[in-house]
């Protein structure tokens, strides 16, 4: 299930935090809980994307994102992420998350996110989202327009853009593995 109380409990911490710019970074505190566990008593792969949303939200509201898409009856959808993991994050355990945008292209934004124990990255993502309207994508300039943000997108990183290509490769729809 959906943690929409750490949801609720996230964003209304960070209510009255100070805005951010759009290449800001929100910093958030999180703990490993029951819940959020596998077999192995570590932190479950798959709520560990559910984590970096708690992460998100706040920055989308401190970005004043939120604000924008309400108004404008838009969304904000993941469309790509590549994780990495290297640091076991066990019960109980208290991460910090950094939460930032990285860019932007003509159709998607980059974010960056990152956890960390005990001064070391535990994992790392990169996820690429889009803002969406019933006519389909929103350009990312257009939406940067609504904030009084910037339009020009900072040069994305190599290993960013090496991730781009890549992915533009990738068979779509993918093989159903039949024999």
């Amino acid at each position: 299930m959906y943690p929409y109380l750490r949801m609720v409990k996230e964003l209304w911490k960070f209510r009255n935090a100070p805005a951010l710019p759009i290449l800001g970074t929100h910093v958030s505190h999180h703990r490993c809980w029951p819940q959020d566990i596998d077999p192995w008593m570590e932190l479950n792969n798959g709520r560990t994307l559910t984590i970096y949303d708690l992460g998100r939200l706040p920055l989308g509201a401190r970005v004043g994102l939120h604000r924008v898409l309400k108004a404008r009856g838009w969304g904000m959808a993941v469309a790509g992420n590549s994780l990495r993991y290297r640091r076991r994050v066990k019960m109980f355990d208290r991460v910090e998350m950094r939460s930032r945008c990285i860019g932007w292209d003509n159709r998607f934004i980059y974010m960056e996110q990152s956890m960390w124990k005990g001064g070391e990255c535990s994992s790392h993502m990169l996820l690429r989202s889009a803002i969406t309207s019933k006519a389909g994508i929103v350009p990312p300039a257009e939406m940067l327009r609504a904030l009084g943000q910037p339009e020009e997108s900072p040069s994305l990183p190599d290993w960013v853009q090496g991730w781009i290509e890549a992915d533009a490769t990738r068979v779509w729809p993918p093989l159903r593995g039949e024999d």
